[in-house]
Protein backbone atom coordinates (compact mmCIF):
# COMPACT_ATOMS: atom_id res chain seq x y z
CA UNK A 1 0.00 0.00 0.00
CA UNK A 2 1.26 3.47 -0.86
CA UNK A 3 1.24 5.99 1.96
CA UNK A 4 1.39 9.67 1.07
CA UNK A 5 2.08 12.83 2.95
CA UNK A 6 1.57 16.41 1.93
CA UNK A 7 5.22 16.59 0.87
CA UNK A 8 4.94 13.77 -1.65
CA UNK A 9 3.18 15.90 -4.20
CA UNK A 10 2.11 19.48 -4.79
CA UNK A 11 -0.74 20.93 -2.79
CA UNK A 12 -4.16 20.58 -4.32
CA UNK A 13 -5.61 23.58 -6.06
CA UNK A 14 -8.10 25.70 -4.21
CA UNK A 15 -10.41 26.02 -7.17
CA UNK A 16 -13.79 24.37 -6.89
CA UNK A 17 -13.72 22.94 -10.41
CA UNK A 18 -12.77 19.41 -11.37
CA UNK A 19 -11.70 20.69 -14.80
CA UNK A 20 -10.20 24.07 -15.59
CA UNK A 21 -8.66 25.78 -18.58
CA UNK A 22 -5.89 28.34 -18.01
CA UNK A 23 -7.49 31.75 -17.70
CA UNK A 24 -6.44 34.21 -20.36
CA UNK A 25 -7.23 36.92 -17.86
CA UNK A 26 -8.98 37.29 -14.54
CA UNK A 27 -12.64 38.30 -14.43
CA UNK A 28 -14.47 39.79 -11.48
CA UNK A 29 -17.45 37.57 -10.59
CA UNK A 30 -18.68 39.54 -7.59
CA UNK A 31 -21.54 41.09 -9.54
CA UNK A 32 -22.93 41.33 -13.09
CA UNK A 33 -21.64 44.88 -13.63
CA UNK A 34 -18.17 44.00 -12.38
CA UNK A 35 -18.21 40.84 -14.50
CA UNK A 36 -19.02 42.43 -17.86
CA UNK A 37 -16.74 45.41 -17.35
CA UNK A 38 -13.82 43.24 -16.24
CA UNK A 39 -14.17 41.71 -19.70
CA UNK A 40 -14.61 45.11 -21.36
CA UNK A 41 -11.54 46.70 -19.76
CA UNK A 42 -9.37 44.27 -21.70
CA UNK A 43 -10.46 46.19 -24.81
CA UNK A 44 -9.42 49.61 -23.53
CA UNK A 45 -8.42 50.72 -27.02
CA UNK A 46 -11.93 49.99 -28.30
CA UNK A 47 -13.39 51.81 -25.28
CA UNK A 48 -11.26 54.87 -26.15
CA UNK A 49 -12.48 54.59 -29.73
CA UNK A 50 -16.09 54.46 -28.50
CA UNK A 51 -15.69 57.40 -26.10
CA UNK A 52 -13.65 59.52 -28.51
CA UNK A 53 -16.04 58.96 -31.37
CA UNK A 54 -19.04 59.68 -29.18
CA UNK A 55 -17.72 62.88 -27.60
CA UNK A 56 -16.33 64.21 -30.89
CA UNK A 57 -19.58 63.51 -32.70
CA UNK A 58 -21.64 65.24 -30.00
CA UNK A 59 -19.31 68.25 -29.89
CA UNK A 60 -19.61 68.79 -33.64
CA UNK A 61 -23.39 68.24 -33.52
CA UNK A 62 -23.59 70.97 -30.83
CA UNK A 63 -21.46 73.35 -32.93
CA UNK A 64 -23.57 73.02 -36.09
CA UNK A 65 -26.68 74.88 -34.72
CA UNK A 66 -24.48 77.92 -34.00
CA UNK A 67 -23.17 77.84 -37.56
CA UNK A 68 -26.72 77.60 -38.91
CA UNK A 69 -27.71 80.59 -36.75
CA UNK A 70 -24.80 82.61 -38.13
CA UNK A 71 -25.82 81.62 -41.68
CA UNK A 72 -29.37 82.85 -40.97
CA UNK A 73 -28.02 86.19 -39.76
CA UNK A 74 -25.81 86.44 -42.87
CA UNK A 75 -28.80 85.84 -45.16
CA UNK A 76 -30.98 88.28 -43.19
CA UNK A 77 -28.38 91.03 -43.34
CA UNK A 78 -28.79 93.79 -45.87
CA UNK A 79 -27.00 93.29 -48.10
CA UNK A 80 -26.65 89.52 -47.62
CA UNK A 81 -23.21 88.44 -46.44
CA UNK A 82 -22.69 85.71 -49.03
CA UNK A 83 -19.06 85.10 -48.10
CA UNK A 84 -20.14 84.35 -44.51
CA UNK A 85 -22.92 82.10 -45.83
CA UNK A 86 -20.46 80.16 -48.00
CA UNK A 87 -18.04 79.77 -45.09
CA UNK A 88 -20.81 78.53 -42.80
CA UNK A 89 -22.05 76.08 -45.44
CA UNK A 90 -18.53 74.74 -45.93
CA UNK A 91 -18.04 74.31 -42.19
CA UNK A 92 -21.42 72.58 -41.75
CA UNK A 93 -20.61 70.18 -44.58
CA UNK A 94 -17.13 69.49 -43.20
CA UNK A 95 -18.48 68.92 -39.69
CA UNK A 96 -21.01 66.42 -40.99
CA UNK A 97 -18.33 64.51 -42.89
CA UNK A 98 -16.18 64.35 -39.76
CA UNK A 99 -19.25 63.26 -37.74
CA UNK A 100 -19.80 60.35 -40.10
CA UNK A 101 -16.23 59.19 -39.46
CA UNK A 102 -16.58 59.61 -35.71
CA UNK A 103 -19.91 57.75 -35.69
CA UNK A 104 -18.24 54.92 -37.57
CA UNK A 105 -15.44 54.77 -34.98
CA UNK A 106 -18.00 54.81 -32.15
CA UNK A 107 -20.10 52.02 -33.66
CA UNK A 108 -17.05 49.97 -34.66
CA UNK A 109 -15.54 50.23 -31.17
CA UNK A 110 -18.81 49.23 -29.51
CA UNK A 111 -19.34 46.29 -31.86
CA UNK A 112 -15.74 45.14 -31.40
CA UNK A 113 -16.21 45.12 -27.63
CA UNK A 114 -19.60 43.38 -27.86
CA UNK A 115 -18.51 40.56 -30.17
CA UNK A 116 -15.23 39.97 -28.32
CA UNK A 117 -16.99 39.82 -24.95
CA UNK A 118 -19.63 37.41 -26.27
CA UNK A 119 -16.89 35.08 -27.46
CA UNK A 120 -14.94 35.29 -24.20
CA UNK A 121 -17.99 34.88 -21.97
CA UNK A 122 -18.99 31.79 -23.97
CA UNK A 123 -15.47 30.37 -23.53
CA UNK A 124 -15.47 31.12 -19.81
CA UNK A 125 -18.94 29.71 -19.23
CA UNK A 126 -18.30 26.55 -21.27
CA UNK A 127 -15.04 25.85 -19.44
CA UNK A 128 -16.81 26.51 -16.14
CA UNK A 129 -19.64 24.10 -16.98
CA UNK A 130 -17.21 21.34 -17.92
CA UNK A 131 -15.55 21.91 -14.56
CA UNK A 132 -18.74 21.37 -12.57
CA UNK A 133 -19.18 18.07 -10.79
CA UNK A 134 -21.89 15.53 -11.55
CA UNK A 135 -23.62 16.69 -8.38
CA UNK A 136 -24.14 20.06 -10.05
CA UNK A 137 -25.21 18.67 -13.43
CA UNK A 138 -27.61 16.21 -11.80
CA UNK A 139 -29.52 19.07 -10.18
CA UNK A 140 -29.29 21.65 -12.98
CA UNK A 141 -31.85 21.73 -15.79
CA UNK A 142 -30.20 21.21 -19.19
CA UNK A 143 -32.71 23.45 -20.94
CA UNK A 144 -32.14 26.33 -18.53
CA UNK A 145 -28.38 25.88 -18.83
CA UNK A 146 -28.68 26.03 -22.62
CA UNK A 147 -30.77 29.21 -22.37
CA UNK A 148 -28.06 30.84 -20.27
CA UNK A 149 -25.23 29.60 -22.48
CA UNK A 150 -26.86 30.83 -25.69
CA UNK A 151 -29.51 33.51 -25.34
CA UNK A 152 -28.24 35.09 -22.11
CA UNK A 153 -24.70 35.34 -23.47
CA UNK A 154 -26.15 36.99 -26.58
CA UNK A 155 -27.94 39.52 -24.37
CA UNK A 156 -24.59 40.44 -22.82
CA UNK A 157 -23.45 41.23 -26.36
CA UNK A 158 -26.48 43.48 -26.86
CA UNK A 159 -25.72 45.20 -23.56
CA UNK A 160 -22.71 46.80 -25.27
CA UNK A 161 -24.03 47.11 -28.79
CA UNK A 162 -26.47 48.69 -29.25
CA UNK A 163 -27.15 49.23 -25.49
CA UNK A 164 -24.08 50.91 -24.03
CA UNK A 165 -23.13 52.35 -27.41
CA UNK A 166 -26.38 54.30 -27.57
CA UNK A 167 -26.27 55.28 -23.89
CA UNK A 168 -22.77 56.78 -24.16
CA UNK A 169 -23.75 58.52 -27.39
CA UNK A 170 -26.95 59.89 -25.88
CA UNK A 171 -25.24 61.10 -22.69
CA UNK A 172 -22.74 63.01 -24.84
CA UNK A 173 -25.65 64.73 -26.58
CA UNK A 174 -27.36 65.31 -23.22
CA UNK A 175 -24.49 67.30 -21.72
CA UNK A 176 -23.56 69.34 -24.82
CA UNK A 177 -26.49 71.82 -24.44
CA UNK A 178 -25.31 72.45 -20.86
CA UNK A 179 -21.87 73.37 -22.19
CA UNK A 180 -22.87 75.33 -25.31
CA UNK A 181 -26.12 77.09 -24.24
CA UNK A 182 -24.38 79.75 -22.08
CA UNK A 183 -22.44 80.87 -25.17
CA UNK A 184 -25.76 82.22 -26.52
CA UNK A 185 -26.81 83.74 -23.21
CA UNK A 186 -26.01 82.69 -19.62
CA UNK A 187 -29.72 82.43 -18.72
CA UNK A 188 -30.33 79.87 -21.48
CA UNK A 189 -28.63 77.15 -19.44
CA UNK A 190 -31.79 77.00 -17.32
CA UNK A 191 -33.85 74.76 -19.65
CA UNK A 192 -31.22 72.09 -20.39
CA UNK A 193 -30.20 72.11 -16.71
CA UNK A 194 -33.73 71.49 -15.43
CA UNK A 195 -34.33 68.89 -18.15
CA UNK A 196 -31.10 67.01 -17.27
CA UNK A 197 -31.92 66.89 -13.56
CA UNK A 198 -35.50 65.69 -14.14
CA UNK A 199 -34.26 63.28 -16.82
CA UNK A 200 -31.95 61.45 -14.41
CA UNK A 201 -34.56 61.41 -11.64
CA UNK A 202 -37.18 59.87 -13.95
CA UNK A 203 -34.56 57.50 -15.37
CA UNK A 204 -33.72 56.25 -11.86
CA UNK A 205 -37.39 55.41 -11.20
CA UNK A 206 -37.66 53.82 -14.65
CA UNK A 207 -34.66 51.55 -14.13
CA UNK A 208 -35.80 50.60 -10.63
CA UNK A 209 -39.16 49.46 -12.03
CA UNK A 210 -37.53 47.82 -15.03
CA UNK A 211 -34.91 45.66 -13.31
CA UNK A 212 -37.19 43.05 -11.65
CA UNK A 213 -39.29 42.82 -14.81
CA UNK A 214 -36.30 42.15 -17.08
CA UNK A 215 -35.14 39.48 -14.64
CA UNK A 216 -38.59 37.87 -14.85
CA UNK A 217 -38.36 38.01 -18.65
CA UNK A 218 -35.02 36.17 -18.63
CA UNK A 219 -36.23 33.70 -15.98
CA UNK A 220 -39.43 32.96 -17.92
CA UNK A 221 -37.38 32.35 -21.05
CA UNK A 222 -35.16 29.92 -19.13
CA UNK A 223 -38.21 28.02 -17.82
CA UNK A 224 -39.68 27.90 -21.33
CA UNK A 225 -36.46 26.55 -22.79
CA UNK A 226 -35.99 24.07 -19.95
CA UNK A 227 -39.38 22.43 -20.44
CA UNK A 228 -38.92 22.34 -24.21
CA UNK A 229 -35.56 20.60 -23.80
CA UNK A 230 -37.05 18.03 -21.43
CA UNK A 231 -39.94 17.27 -23.77
CA UNK A 232 -37.64 16.80 -26.78
CA UNK A 233 -35.12 14.76 -24.80
CA UNK A 234 -37.92 12.49 -23.58
CA UNK A 235 -39.89 12.48 -26.83
CA UNK A 236 -40.12 8.68 -26.85
CA UNK A 237 -41.72 8.71 -23.41
CA UNK A 238 -44.07 11.54 -24.38
CA UNK A 239 -45.29 9.77 -27.50
CA UNK A 240 -45.30 6.35 -25.88
CA UNK A 241 -47.59 7.69 -23.15
CA UNK A 242 -49.74 9.72 -25.59
CA UNK A 243 -49.02 12.90 -23.61
CA UNK A 244 -48.54 15.26 -26.57
CA UNK A 245 -51.59 17.40 -25.71
CA UNK A 246 -50.51 17.75 -22.08
CA UNK A 247 -47.01 18.82 -23.12
CA UNK A 248 -48.46 21.35 -25.56
CA UNK A 249 -50.60 22.79 -22.76
CA UNK A 250 -47.58 23.10 -20.46
CA UNK A 251 -45.58 24.74 -23.24
CA UNK A 252 -48.40 27.21 -23.86
CA UNK A 253 -48.48 28.08 -20.17
CA UNK A 254 -44.73 28.72 -20.15
CA UNK A 255 -44.97 30.70 -23.40
CA UNK A 256 -47.79 32.77 -21.88
CA UNK A 257 -45.71 33.48 -18.79
CA UNK A 258 -42.86 34.67 -21.01
CA UNK A 259 -45.25 36.79 -23.07
CA UNK A 260 -46.81 38.33 -19.94
CA UNK A 261 -43.39 39.25 -18.57
CA UNK A 262 -42.41 40.80 -21.92
CA UNK A 263 -45.71 42.73 -22.09
CA UNK A 264 -45.13 44.02 -18.57
CA UNK A 265 -41.73 45.28 -19.71
CA UNK A 266 -43.37 46.98 -22.68
CA UNK A 267 -45.96 48.57 -20.39
CA UNK A 268 -43.21 50.14 -18.27
CA UNK A 269 -41.41 51.36 -21.39
CA UNK A 270 -44.65 52.87 -22.77
CA UNK A 271 -44.95 55.11 -19.69
CA UNK A 272 -41.48 56.57 -20.23
CA UNK A 273 -41.62 60.08 -18.66
CA UNK A 274 -38.62 61.73 -20.49
CA UNK A 275 -40.70 61.94 -23.69
CA UNK A 276 -43.04 64.33 -21.91
CA UNK A 277 -40.09 66.18 -20.38
CA UNK A 278 -38.54 66.69 -23.80
CA UNK A 279 -41.71 68.22 -25.22
CA UNK A 280 -42.00 70.60 -22.25
CA UNK A 281 -38.30 71.50 -22.48
CA UNK A 282 -38.52 72.30 -26.18
CA UNK A 283 -41.54 74.56 -25.67
CA UNK A 284 -40.15 76.30 -22.58
CA UNK A 285 -36.71 76.76 -24.14
CA UNK A 286 -38.15 78.35 -27.27
CA UNK A 287 -40.34 80.65 -25.19
CA UNK A 288 -37.37 81.66 -23.05
CA UNK A 289 -35.23 82.40 -26.12
CA UNK A 290 -38.02 84.47 -27.73
CA UNK A 291 -38.39 86.56 -24.56
CA UNK A 292 -34.66 87.26 -24.59
CA UNK A 293 -34.91 88.14 -28.29
CA UNK A 294 -37.70 90.67 -27.61
CA UNK A 295 -35.53 92.19 -24.87
CA UNK A 296 -32.67 92.51 -27.36
CA UNK A 297 -30.43 90.14 -25.40
CA UNK A 298 -29.93 87.75 -28.34
CA UNK A 299 -30.47 87.95 -32.10
CA UNK A 300 -32.66 85.83 -34.37
CA UNK A 301 -29.81 83.58 -35.45
CA UNK A 302 -29.06 82.78 -31.83
CA UNK A 303 -32.72 81.89 -31.23
CA UNK A 304 -32.54 79.46 -34.16
CA UNK A 305 -29.19 78.08 -33.03
CA UNK A 306 -30.37 77.64 -29.43
CA UNK A 307 -33.60 75.91 -30.41
CA UNK A 308 -31.64 73.60 -32.75
CA UNK A 309 -29.29 72.90 -29.84
CA UNK A 310 -32.24 71.86 -27.66
CA UNK A 311 -33.28 69.42 -30.39
CA UNK A 312 -30.12 67.45 -29.56
CA UNK A 313 -31.98 66.32 -26.42
CA UNK A 314 -34.29 64.30 -28.67
CA UNK A 315 -31.55 61.69 -29.21
CA UNK A 316 -30.93 60.81 -25.52
CA UNK A 317 -34.70 60.89 -24.89
CA UNK A 318 -35.53 58.48 -27.70
CA UNK A 319 -32.60 56.09 -27.30
CA UNK A 320 -32.95 55.83 -23.52
CA UNK A 321 -36.39 54.25 -24.03
CA UNK A 322 -34.85 51.01 -25.32
CA UNK A 323 -31.10 51.38 -24.73
CA UNK A 324 -31.47 51.24 -20.94
CA UNK A 325 -33.91 48.36 -21.32
CA UNK A 326 -31.24 46.54 -23.30
CA UNK A 327 -28.66 47.24 -20.62
CA UNK A 328 -31.07 46.03 -17.94
CA UNK A 329 -31.69 42.83 -19.91
CA UNK A 330 -27.95 42.39 -20.41
CA UNK A 331 -27.23 42.79 -16.70
CA UNK A 332 -30.07 40.38 -15.85
CA UNK A 333 -28.53 37.87 -18.25
CA UNK A 334 -25.06 38.43 -16.80
CA UNK A 335 -26.52 37.81 -13.34
CA UNK A 336 -28.02 34.49 -14.54
CA UNK A 337 -24.67 33.50 -16.07
CA UNK A 338 -22.86 34.35 -12.85
CA UNK A 339 -25.40 32.41 -10.79
CA UNK A 340 -24.47 29.38 -12.87
CA UNK A 341 -20.71 29.89 -12.77
CA UNK A 342 -20.54 30.79 -9.08
CA UNK A 343 -22.35 27.68 -7.90
CA UNK A 344 -19.82 25.63 -5.99
CA UNK A 345 -18.93 22.06 -6.82
CA UNK A 346 -17.48 19.69 -4.24
CA UNK A 347 -14.84 18.22 -6.54
CA UNK A 348 -11.62 19.77 -7.74
CA UNK A 349 -9.14 18.87 -10.43
CA UNK A 350 -6.29 18.54 -7.92
CA UNK A 351 -3.75 19.28 -10.63
CA UNK A 352 -0.88 18.73 -8.19
CA UNK A 353 -2.19 15.39 -6.96
CA UNK A 354 -0.75 11.90 -7.32
CA UNK A 355 -0.42 10.77 -10.95
CA UNK A 356 1.80 7.72 -10.84
CA UNK A 357 1.17 4.53 -12.81
CA UNK A 358 -1.95 2.66 -11.70
CA UNK A 359 -1.90 -1.01 -10.71
CA UNK A 360 -5.65 -1.28 -10.13
CA UNK A 361 -6.04 -2.06 -6.43
CA UNK A 362 -9.29 -0.72 -4.98
CA UNK A 363 -10.15 -0.45 -1.32
CA UNK A 364 -13.29 0.86 0.40
CA UNK A 365 -12.75 1.89 4.03
CA UNK A 366 -15.85 2.56 6.12
CA UNK A 367 -17.50 4.21 3.12
CA UNK A 368 -20.87 5.90 3.56
CA UNK A 369 -22.40 7.92 0.74
CA UNK A 370 -25.57 9.99 0.40
CA UNK A 371 -26.64 12.06 -2.60
CA UNK A 372 -26.85 15.82 -1.92
CA UNK A 373 -30.62 15.85 -2.30
CA UNK A 374 -31.19 12.44 -0.69
CA UNK A 375 -32.77 11.89 2.70
CA UNK A 376 -31.04 8.57 3.34
CA UNK A 377 -27.59 7.19 2.65
CA UNK A 378 -27.31 5.21 -0.59
CA UNK A 379 -24.35 3.23 0.78
CA UNK A 380 -23.47 2.47 4.41
CA UNK A 381 -20.24 1.22 6.05
CA UNK A 382 -18.69 -0.52 3.04
CA UNK A 383 -15.39 -2.29 3.63
CA UNK A 384 -13.68 -4.47 1.02
CA UNK A 385 -10.47 -4.74 -1.01
CA UNK A 386 -10.07 -5.68 -4.67
CA UNK A 387 -6.60 -6.82 -5.70
CA UNK A 388 -5.04 -5.72 -9.01
CA UNK A 389 -6.23 -7.83 -11.92
CA UNK A 390 -9.25 -9.31 -10.13
CA UNK A 391 -12.65 -9.52 -11.79
CA UNK A 392 -15.38 -8.58 -9.32
CA UNK A 393 -19.13 -8.86 -9.82
CA UNK A 394 -21.37 -6.49 -7.87
CA UNK A 395 -24.88 -7.86 -7.57
CA UNK A 396 -28.09 -6.99 -5.82
CA UNK A 397 -31.66 -5.99 -6.45
CA UNK A 398 -32.51 -2.74 -8.24
CA UNK A 399 -31.85 0.35 -6.15
CA UNK A 400 -29.41 -1.14 -3.64
CA UNK A 401 -26.56 1.21 -4.62
CA UNK A 402 -24.51 -0.72 -7.19
CA UNK A 403 -24.12 2.22 -9.59
CA UNK A 404 -23.52 4.61 -6.69
CA UNK A 405 -20.62 2.39 -5.59
CA UNK A 406 -18.77 2.50 -8.89
CA UNK A 407 -19.26 6.27 -9.23
CA UNK A 408 -17.18 6.75 -6.11
CA UNK A 409 -14.15 5.06 -7.68
CA UNK A 410 -13.57 7.68 -10.39
CA UNK A 411 -14.86 10.55 -8.20
CA UNK A 412 -18.01 11.21 -10.13
CA UNK A 413 -19.13 11.75 -6.54
CA UNK A 414 -17.15 11.98 -3.31
CA UNK A 415 -17.84 9.83 -0.28
CA UNK A 416 -19.81 11.33 2.61
CA UNK A 417 -17.72 9.42 5.16
CA UNK A 418 -14.76 7.10 4.95
CA UNK A 419 -12.43 6.85 1.96
CA UNK A 420 -12.00 5.09 -1.38
CA UNK A 421 -8.41 4.23 -2.22
CA UNK A 422 -6.87 3.27 -5.54
CA UNK A 423 -3.40 1.75 -5.19
CA UNK A 424 -3.45 2.85 -1.56
CA UNK A 425 -4.01 6.51 -2.44
CA UNK A 426 -7.27 8.21 -1.52
CA UNK A 427 -8.99 9.10 -4.79
CA UNK A 428 -9.32 12.68 -3.48
CA UNK A 429 -5.51 12.84 -3.47
CA UNK A 430 -5.18 11.67 -7.06
CA UNK A 431 -4.79 14.06 -9.94
CA UNK A 432 -8.34 13.82 -11.25
CA UNK A 433 -7.36 13.60 -14.92
CA UNK A 434 -4.78 10.89 -14.24
CA UNK A 435 -7.31 8.93 -12.18
CA UNK A 436 -10.08 9.06 -14.78
CA UNK A 437 -7.81 8.34 -17.75
CA UNK A 438 -6.96 5.00 -16.15
CA UNK A 439 -10.59 4.07 -15.44
CA UNK A 440 -13.18 3.28 -18.10
CA UNK A 441 -16.87 2.98 -17.23
CA UNK A 442 -19.46 1.58 -19.61
CA UNK A 443 -22.95 2.31 -18.38
CA UNK A 444 -26.28 0.82 -19.38
CA UNK A 445 -27.44 4.18 -20.77
CA UNK A 446 -24.76 4.67 -23.41
CA UNK A 447 -24.12 8.20 -24.67
CA UNK A 448 -22.89 8.61 -28.22
CA UNK A 449 -22.18 11.88 -30.00
CA UNK A 450 -23.53 13.14 -33.33
CA UNK A 451 -20.29 12.25 -35.03
CA UNK A 452 -18.91 9.38 -37.07
CA UNK A 453 -18.70 5.90 -35.59
CA UNK A 454 -14.91 6.14 -35.79
CA UNK A 455 -14.89 9.41 -33.82
CA UNK A 456 -17.17 7.92 -31.17
CA UNK A 457 -14.92 4.91 -30.65
CA UNK A 458 -11.83 7.11 -30.51
CA UNK A 459 -13.43 9.69 -28.20
CA UNK A 460 -11.29 8.69 -25.22
CA UNK A 461 -8.14 8.50 -27.38
CA UNK A 462 -8.14 11.34 -29.93
CA UNK A 463 -5.83 10.73 -32.84
CA UNK A 464 -6.01 6.96 -32.59
CA UNK A 465 -4.98 5.20 -35.80
CA UNK A 466 -7.67 3.71 -37.99
CA UNK A 467 -6.38 0.20 -37.38
CA UNK A 468 -6.53 0.71 -33.61
CA UNK A 469 -10.16 1.78 -33.90
CA UNK A 470 -11.05 -1.20 -36.04
CA UNK A 471 -9.23 -3.61 -33.72
CA UNK A 472 -11.19 -2.27 -30.76
CA UNK A 473 -14.43 -2.64 -32.72
CA UNK A 474 -13.59 -6.25 -33.60
CA UNK A 475 -12.83 -6.99 -29.97
CA UNK A 476 -16.25 -5.61 -29.02
CA UNK A 477 -17.99 -7.64 -31.75
CA UNK A 478 -19.00 -4.38 -33.48
CA UNK A 479 -16.99 -4.57 -36.71
CA UNK A 480 -19.54 -6.64 -38.60
CA UNK A 481 -22.54 -4.33 -38.11
CA UNK A 482 -20.38 -1.23 -38.67
CA UNK A 483 -19.27 -2.51 -42.07
CA UNK A 484 -22.90 -3.18 -42.99
CA UNK A 485 -23.50 0.59 -43.12
CA UNK A 486 -22.96 2.38 -46.41
CA UNK A 487 -20.19 4.62 -45.05
CA UNK A 488 -18.80 2.06 -42.62
CA UNK A 489 -16.74 3.62 -39.85
CA UNK A 490 -17.44 7.12 -41.24
CA UNK A 491 -21.20 6.72 -40.75
CA UNK A 492 -22.52 9.67 -38.76
CA UNK A 493 -24.89 8.58 -36.02
CA UNK A 494 -27.59 10.68 -34.36
CA UNK A 495 -27.32 12.25 -30.95
CA UNK A 496 -27.17 9.59 -28.22
CA UNK A 497 -26.92 7.02 -31.00
CA UNK A 498 -30.66 7.08 -31.71
CA UNK A 499 -30.09 5.59 -35.17
CA UNK A 500 -28.62 2.43 -33.60
CA UNK A 501 -30.15 -0.40 -31.63
CA UNK A 502 -29.45 -0.76 -27.92
CA UNK A 503 -27.07 -3.64 -28.53
CA UNK A 504 -25.17 -1.72 -31.20
CA UNK A 505 -24.76 1.31 -28.93
CA UNK A 506 -23.40 -0.85 -26.12
CA UNK A 507 -20.93 -2.58 -28.43
CA UNK A 508 -19.61 0.80 -29.57
CA UNK A 509 -19.21 1.79 -25.93
CA UNK A 510 -17.27 -1.42 -25.32
CA UNK A 511 -15.05 -0.65 -28.31
CA UNK A 512 -14.42 2.85 -26.90
CA UNK A 513 -13.36 1.31 -23.58
CA UNK A 514 -11.13 -1.32 -25.20
CA UNK A 515 -9.33 1.38 -27.22
CA UNK A 516 -8.34 3.40 -24.15
CA UNK A 517 -6.80 0.29 -22.53
CA UNK A 518 -7.77 1.26 -18.96
CA UNK A 519 -6.23 -0.16 -15.80
CA UNK A 520 -9.68 -0.43 -14.23
CA UNK A 521 -12.64 -1.46 -16.39
CA UNK A 522 -16.16 -1.05 -15.02
CA UNK A 523 -19.20 -2.45 -16.83
CA UNK A 524 -22.51 -1.24 -15.42
CA UNK A 525 -25.02 -3.73 -16.83
CA UNK A 526 -23.44 -2.92 -20.19
CA UNK A 527 -24.56 -6.12 -21.92
CA UNK A 528 -28.21 -5.85 -20.94
CA UNK A 529 -29.31 -4.88 -24.46
CA UNK A 530 -27.27 -7.54 -26.25
CA UNK A 531 -29.00 -10.59 -27.65
CA UNK A 532 -27.96 -14.12 -26.76
CA UNK A 533 -26.30 -14.74 -30.14
CA UNK A 534 -23.99 -11.76 -29.61
CA UNK A 535 -23.48 -12.33 -25.90
CA UNK A 536 -21.08 -15.25 -26.29
CA UNK A 537 -18.75 -13.24 -28.51
CA UNK A 538 -18.85 -10.21 -26.23
CA UNK A 539 -18.42 -12.45 -23.22
CA UNK A 540 -15.16 -13.71 -24.70
CA UNK A 541 -14.15 -10.13 -25.54
CA UNK A 542 -14.78 -8.99 -21.97
CA UNK A 543 -12.95 -12.01 -20.59
CA UNK A 544 -9.95 -11.21 -22.82
CA UNK A 545 -10.10 -7.50 -21.92
CA UNK A 546 -10.24 -8.33 -18.21
CA UNK A 547 -6.86 -10.05 -18.28
CA UNK A 548 -4.23 -7.94 -16.57
CA UNK A 549 -6.65 -5.26 -15.40
CA UNK A 550 -9.09 -4.86 -12.54
CA UNK A 551 -12.63 -5.39 -13.81
CA UNK A 552 -15.90 -4.62 -12.02
CA UNK A 553 -19.13 -6.06 -13.41
CA UNK A 554 -22.61 -4.91 -12.45
CA UNK A 555 -24.80 -7.52 -14.04
CA UNK A 556 -27.71 -9.89 -13.55
CA UNK A 557 -26.36 -12.41 -16.07
CA UNK A 558 -25.34 -15.60 -14.28
CA UNK A 559 -22.93 -16.42 -17.11
CA UNK A 560 -20.87 -13.34 -16.24
CA UNK A 561 -21.19 -13.61 -12.48
CA UNK A 562 -19.95 -17.19 -12.32
CA UNK A 563 -16.46 -16.52 -13.65
CA UNK A 564 -15.83 -13.54 -11.36
CA UNK A 565 -12.97 -13.87 -8.88
CA UNK A 566 -15.06 -12.14 -6.23
CA UNK A 567 -18.73 -11.36 -5.84
CA UNK A 568 -20.04 -8.53 -3.66
CA UNK A 569 -23.72 -8.79 -2.72
CA UNK A 570 -25.41 -5.52 -1.81
CA UNK A 571 -28.63 -5.27 0.15
CA UNK A 572 -30.16 -1.94 1.18
CA UNK A 573 -26.88 -0.13 0.62
CA UNK A 574 -24.82 -2.51 2.73
CA UNK A 575 -22.69 -5.54 1.97
CA UNK A 576 -24.82 -8.60 2.62
CA UNK A 577 -22.22 -11.13 1.52
CA UNK A 578 -18.88 -11.36 -0.26
CA UNK A 579 -17.13 -14.37 -1.79
CA UNK A 580 -17.06 -16.69 -4.81
CA UNK A 581 -20.14 -18.00 -6.64
CA UNK A 582 -20.13 -21.54 -5.27
CA UNK A 583 -19.51 -20.40 -1.69
CA UNK A 584 -22.24 -17.76 -1.78
CA UNK A 585 -24.80 -20.20 -3.14
CA UNK A 586 -24.29 -22.23 0.01
CA UNK A 587 -23.86 -19.46 2.58
CA UNK A 588 -25.88 -16.42 1.43
CA UNK A 589 -29.66 -16.35 1.34
CA UNK A 590 -29.51 -12.84 -0.20
CA UNK A 591 -27.40 -14.18 -3.08
CA UNK A 592 -29.67 -17.16 -3.69
CA UNK A 593 -32.70 -14.86 -3.64
CA UNK A 594 -31.29 -12.83 -6.54
CA UNK A 595 -31.35 -15.86 -8.81
CA UNK A 596 -34.70 -17.13 -7.60
CA UNK A 597 -36.23 -13.80 -8.61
Amino acid sequence: MVSLTAGDFMATTTTSAEFTLPERYHTDRRGPGRFVFSHALRRWYAILMLLGGSLGNAALAAAIPGLIGQAFNAVSASPAQLDVLRRMALLVGTFHLVRVTLQFLRNFGAEWIAQSIERDVRDELYSNLLGKSMTFHSLQSVGDTMARATNDVREVNFLFSPGLNMVIGSLSFLFMPLIVAPSYHPALILTPLIFTVLYFISLAFYLRALRPVTERVRGAFGALNSRLSEALDGIETVKGSAQENEEVDIFRQNASAYRDAAVRQGDIEARFVPFLLFGIAAAFGLLHAMLLFRQGEINAGQVIGYFSLLMLLDFPTFTSLWAYSQISLGLASARRILDLMNQETDLDQNAGGYSGPMRGEIEFRDVTFAYPDGDEAALCDLNFTIRPGQTVAIVGQTGVGKTSLIRLINRTYDVTQGSVLVDGVDVRDWNLEALRRSISIIEQDVFLFSRSISDNIAFGKPGAASEEVKAAARAAQADEFIRSFKDGYETVIGERGVTLSGGQRQRLALARAFLTDPNILILDDSTSAIDSATEDGIQRAIFTAARGRTTLLITHRLSQIRWADLIIVLRQGKIAAIGRHEDLLESSEAYRKIFRE
